[in-house]
């Protein structure tokens, strides 16, 4: 299997991306989610041939977007979406919140499952909802599951919709089809919807495909909205394009109920890269997934041999790492003792989760091998050096 290789530091450096401009030049930022990798060759192709016949204006709307997406999600997830059934958006962040609004009422409750992506908690109160935290079954030792009873008692609490990550950042979890199936049945029994955010799912080892939520059962296809996007998968976070999928008459209505201007935020830039990605970007993701499972591998390798006490376990999905810091005596919140003495970054666990996330950070996993190496040693340092 071919590799895609991340690009050396000092290039990386002159990028002006939010990784890249948010710490001092001696620090290993390693929180936000970018790649390290270059730019897929037929994405780069897309954009510049699109800068030299100066198509700039607006977006043309989804179908574009959503016949490629279609094609992709055939090819590689064992999915057939209508490509007349997406609406595209700016990013996955906008579609849950827009798809939120035409679900819930003010002061509704929306369930979240921590450790969670830290932007559900915003987006439900967007919204006008109320965050109702059901945190995941588990840990790190067993692996981590949906907690379906404590999802029940939720929705037979009031609450009307969740929030789905799937799979799931942080803990790089693949929900399993017959978990999926069950929370589309309790969704169906209390009238609520499933918001399942889908973006990481391309991202997913090929060991441990994920499971698309729209795809699990009737009852899936009536209370879920799927919001996904090439953004993650193919390191595009900048060009703004998301696509909100639907598969019921039921899910269609929530759709026709956006304000006109959903579909418009979409970037001109966004649709050109999505489709050159959904279409030509097939090779590139492989190597890069190949990357991504070398240095997930090799994370486990480094915390054995110089951080054994740090607790951790390999993603099935994403380019996360979420990892157990409680060892090393550094607090409920270790990223911050990381930064201040290793000079390494790290996604802040208590953002991901105030009980679950305390003692923890995420790491992202999508960069060279030498500055993994680098990041793990730093921070063992740190620590000996504390000690001492």
């Amino acid at each position: 299997m071919h590799r895609v290789a991340a690009d050396p530091l000092d290039l990386l450096r002159t990028r002006t991306s939010a990784k890249w401009r948010s710490y001092d030049p001696d620090v290993l930022p390693l929180p936000v989610a970018e790649m390290d990798y270059p730019l897929a060759e037929p994405i780069a192709e897309a954009l510049h041939a699109a800068i030299r016949r100066s198509d700039t204006g607006y977006n043309s709307g989804s179908l574009p977007v959503a016949e490629a997406f279609a094609e992709f999600a055939a090819a590689r997830l064992g999915w057939d979406p209508d490509p007349a059934r997406v609406t595209c958006t700016a990013d996955v962040s906008m579609g849950i919140v827009e798809v939120l609004r035409q679900v819930v009422r003010p002061g509704d409750g929306v369930i979240v499952n921590p450790p969670i992506y830290p932007p559900f908690f915003d987006l439900v109160a967007e919204a006008g909802a109320t965050v109702v935290e059901v945190p995941l079954s588990g840990g790190i030792e067993a692996g981590w599951s949906l907690d379906l009873a404590g999802i029940e008692a939720a929705f037979a609490a009031g609450a009307r919709a969740m929030v789905l990550c799937n799979p799931h950042n942080p803990v790089g979890v693949v929900h399993p089809r017959d978990d999926l199936a069950a929370l589309a049945d309790l969704a169906a029994r209390f009238g609520a919807t499933i918001v399942s955010d889908e973006v990481h799912g391309p991202l997913s080892q090929p060991e441990t495909p994920y499971v698309p939520f729209l795809t699990v059962s009737d009852a899936a296809r009536e209370h879920g909205v799927a919001v996904t996007a090439a953004t993650k998968a193919f390191n595009l976070a900048g060009l703004k394009a998301a696509l909100i999928v639907t598969a019921s008459e039921r899910g269609d209505a929530v759709r026709a109920s956006f304000p006109y201007e959903v579909e418009w935020r979409m970037s001109q830039f966004g649709s050109i890269a999505s489709v050159a990605a959904f279409r030509h970007g097939g090779r590139w993701l492989d190597g890069v997934l190949a990357s991504i499972d070398d240095n997930r591998r090799l994370l486990a390798d480094l915390l054995a041999d110089e951080l054994p006490d740090v607790r951790y376990r390999m993603p099935q999905a994403t380019y996360l790492a979420w990892l157990d810091l409680s060892a090393l005596g550094w607090g409920d919140d270790p990223a911050d003792v990381a930064l201040e003495r290793a000079r390494v970054a790290l996604a802040k666990g208590p953002m991901f989760g105030a009980l679950a996330g305390r003692g923890h950070a995420r790491l992202n996993l999508a960069c060279s091998p030498e500055v993994l190496a680098e990041a793990i040693s730093r921070i063992a340092d740190a620590r000996t050096s504390a000690v001492e």
